[in-house]
């Protein structure tokens, strides 16, 4: 089986700026799903995945347009530290979570205050071309259920 539309595809992988040293790496956990054709992963990523097959190994480089986008400037917001998801002491150039109309978002921190942060809501690898090493695990069709909620759902049900 190769992946191609619908298809929910079990992979690891490790992630590394350009030039430098890997700073994310899925081996030490469950592999990531994704169903294969409804935007649930980087472009640039899932380009490439088209046509692979299990045990298939590949690194693809990944530029900021395929990506996390480029950076904007004039970014910065003030967040009350209520909207953070984030507990503990913040700091800043801290990648915290904040809570959005549109559900959980990573911002980088760039000052803080007593009852708001200011953020830098850029995604944290917005502008950086990233290289992917990658390792399929497993391809399958996706379920009915999958097929009407537009994503791959782990062992026992919701992978949300």
């Amino acid at each position: 089986m190769v992946i191609s539309q619908d298809k929910v595809v079990s992979f690891h992988y490790r992630l590394k700026e350009e030039g430098g040293e890997i700073f994310e790496d899925s081996h030490k956990d469950t592999p990531i799903l994704y169903m294969h054709g409804h935007k649930g992963m980087l472009t640039g990523v899932e380009e490439t995945m088209e046509g692979k097959s299990a045990g298939d190994s590949f690194d693809v480089t990944v530029t900021p347009e395929k990506g996390y986008g480029r950076r904007r400037e004039g970014e910065i917001q003030r967040v009350p530290k209520k909207h953070l998801l984030t507990k503990g002491k913040i700091n800043v150039g801290q990648v915290v979570q904040v809570n959005t109309a549109n559900g959980a978002q990573e911002a980088v921190v760039v000052k803080v205050g007593l009852k708001n942060i200011d953020i830098d809501s850029n995604h944290p690898l917005a502008g950086k071309t990233l290289i992917f090493s990658v390792e399929v695990i497993d391809i399958r069709d996706a379920t009915a259920e999958e097929l009407a909620h537009g994503h791959a759902h782990g062992v026992g049900g919701h992978q949300h």
